[in-house]
């Protein structure tokens, strides 16, 4: 068997144990009923795509009616979900593998279309910097008081469904990280201002999924925070207040932080003078007290490898682990030849990616995805800026 170190296991603090340190990270599929209920061809990608890596992370499941973001996404606002998201746990959990499930809150990265005439809602009533974004309507005091709630109860319908951890999608622009922008959150109250007001609500976030945790718990549940470093808005999230989040972060009761980036030895965003990778910058303000996973345009088993090198935790395979579910079996067959880095239109349904996911990928993803009958990209032009495969 190959050695490398990615192939070593792991375990947290509270004991739940993971067979090696290859993630595969939350991806859209966009393959959910309507209503957010998940369907049979969604439980065929997982069974196919799990088994080989230590730790799965689902797609996002919303947390409130109004937090969907897109079509065909996954809903856990109600215990009527429970049958579902129980199948789905199981067909993630294929031999050994640990099942994370993502869960979130679109806030303004979502439509009135979309909440079928609903206006979206954010920490302040300002649109996002995309074409056609709608202006959201700035959510009360109580409504923030309830879709904290809603994540409490989410973490626990994710308890009883049998998933191995959760993770909060406080990154790519949703309601977590628009709270935490200086670009979307302009209050005034206790929920806004300088950069520790607009951390308190994934603060409190934290601290009420980790209650459930501790409430319903039975045996060992991970609780894992997704961020993203920087923002290109105006005012919008710089390096300085994201080092002060981590900061903080890193003492809350937290299993594991995930950085989410197209590159994950990405640069600065906004200061191209600074050459350092911000993966280091993060893993020096952490001081190993909680775990590292790192994403963005892994492929290769030296890739992974040289993550791991630099002292980071785990290392998440996205894209590459659609187009190669088999990637970590492959590598510990000593079978690296056999590794696909490319993907076929005619093999889509052999990876049991719907023509619902694979127009999503396409459109939102373009070339990135190295499909083998069309010209490629170089993903070296994502090295300080924003890639269009973020978090992947």
């Amino acid at each position: 068997m190959a050695s490398y170190s990615f192939l070593e296991p792991y375990t947290f603090k509270n004991g739940l144990k993971v067979k090696n340190r290859v993630v595969i990270p939350p991806m859209t599929e966009a393959s959910g009923f309507e209503e957010g209920s998940i369907t049979s061809d969604e439980l065929r990608y997982f069974r196919m795509h799990s088994g080989g890596v230590g730790l799965f992370i689902s797609p996002v499941a919303n947390v409130s009616a109004d937090g969907k973001g897109f079509e065909g996404e996954l809903s856990i606002t109600d215990d009527r979900y429970l049958p579902g998201l129980t199948k789905m746990a199981n067909a993630m959990k294929q031999n050994g593998t640990k099942a994370i499930l993502q869960i979130f809150h679109a806030g303004r990265m979502s439509n009135s279309r979309i909440l079928r005439g609903t206006q979206p809602v954010s920490a302040s009533a300002v649109a996002a910097e995309r074409p056609n974004a709608e202006t959201p309507r700035e959510l009360t005091n109580e409504e923030i008081e309830q879709i904290i709630t809603d994540f409490g109860s989410a973490t626990r319908r994710a308890i009883q469904a049998g998933f191995d951890g959760i993770e909060l999608h406080g990154a790519n622009t949703y309601l977590l990280q628009q709270f935490f922008s200086p670009h979307s959150n302009r209050r005034t109250d206790q929920w806004g201002g300088d950069v520790h007001g607009r951390m308190r609500f994934a603060l409190a976030v934290i601290d009420r999924c980790y209650s459930m945790i501790q409430e319903y718990a039975t045996r060992p549940f991970v609780l894992g925070y997704r961020i993203s470093p920087e923002k290109i808005e105006t005012p919008g999230i710089r390096l300085a207040d994201t080092l002060q989040f981590i900061d903080t972060l890193s003492g809350q009761p937290i299993d594991y932080l995930h950085i989410s980036m197209g590159y994950a030895w990405r640069t600065s965003l906004n200061d191209q003078s600074d050459t350092e990778p911000l993966i280091l910058k993060i893993k020096r303000q952490v001081q190993g007290r909680v775990p590292l996973i790192v994403v963005g345009s892994v492929e290769k088993p030296a890739d992974a490898e040289k993550v791991i090198d630099a002292g980071v935790d785990f290392v998440a395979l996205g894209r590459e682990m659609l187009r190669e579910p088999q990637w970590v079996q492959k590598v510990m067959n000593d079978d690296e030849k056999a590794i696909r880095y490319t993907i076929s239109e005619s093999d889509l349904d052999d990876l049991g990616i719907t023509p619902a996911m694979w127009n999503f990928l396409i459109v939102r993803l373009k070339s990135a995805m190295h499909v083998s009958n069309q010209p490629d990209y170089d993903k070296g032009q994502f090295n300080n800026k924003l890639a269009p495969h973020e978090g992947a």
